[in-house]
């Protein structure tokens, strides 16, 4: 008894969300008292702007009609690139994933092809197709390998047993699909979801940087080059507060989709 009490002692548990929440806020504060401190201390501030200078910019662009113009232009763009990939890499996953043979046939030309960066590709597409038709391409490829790879991880981890006892009370292929397989590949989906949104983002961003598409990394390179540092700092500030609100739209996507699923269950019950 002394021996359990001395362990449930010193158990320490897990902080609440409030705890989370705080801390992530302190978290905040910190980082951006010390990058004022820091760009006042050692940087120029024409090069490098402090925060109190960036943060009114910031404000300023979200009433100009061109900041949401670009947005708006980025999300396309990256929404239709996430689309391709999710039909293509569920397509040709479960494809390729429900073959034993075509699997290892496959695997080998598939590890060989997933690390080449999409971006590689912009040479010889810029010979055949359009900077929007090339953006919306290499989110679509990014995205894809993504996609295909969390598909065959799930379709390895349907339960055999599951699979017997459907063909043994009858069920045809597409009931099997229906009822075993796919739910056991949408946890993966899910997180495929949350790592392709930020994904898609970037390169349609980047996309922009490099050739000029139109959209955020558009701006930012003229804010660049016309050398208007303090609004291209806040064009990346409010860049960053679009990526994090597409990843929380992606995480309660993934809780919605995934409601019936134990894992979501003990996170919402976590909160």
């Amino acid at each position: 008894m002394t021996t359990g009490s001395r362990t449930s002692a010193h158990t320490r548990r897990p902080a609440g969300p409030t705890v989370r929440r705080v801390l992530g806020i302190l978290g905040l504060l910190l980082a951006a008292i010390g990058y004022e401190a820091v760009t006042r201390a050692v940087f120029s501030p024409l090069h490098v702007p402090p925060l109190t200078a960036i943060a009114p910019r910031a404000a300023e662009l979200l009433t100009e009609a061109r900041f949401w113009t670009a947005t708006g232009r980025t999300l396309l763009v990256a929404a239709v690139g996430l689309l391709i990939a999710l039909v293509a890499g569920i397509v040709v996953g479960f494809a390729v994933g429900s073959v034993p043979w075509l699997l290892r046939a496959a695997s080998s030309t598939l590890d060989f092809l997933r690390p080449v960066p999409s971006i590689v590709l912009i040479p010889v597409l810029v010979l055949v197709l359009d900077v929007a038709q090339i953006t919306v391409l290499l989110v679509a490829v990014s995205c894809f390998w993504i996609v295909l790879f969390q598909v065959l991880y799930g379709l390895r981890d349907v339960d055999q047993v599951a699979v017997d006892t459907a063909r043994t009370i009858r069920l045809g292929r597409l009931g099997r699909i229906v009822h075993v397989t796919w739910p056991s590949v949408l946890p993966y989906l899910g997180t495929a979801l949350r790592l392709i949104v930020s994904v898609a983002l970037a390169l349609a961003i980047t996309g922009g940087l490099v050739m000029g598409a139109a959209g955020l990394g558009e701006l930012i390179w003229s804010s660049q080059e016309s050398g208007e540092f303090t609004g291209m700092y806040a064009l990346v500030l409010l860049t960053g507060g679009v990526g994090i609100a597409l990843d929380m739209a992606a995480r309660l996507a993934e809780r919605r989709l995934l409601h019936w699923h134990v894992a979501t269950r003990r996170e919402v019950a976590a909160r």
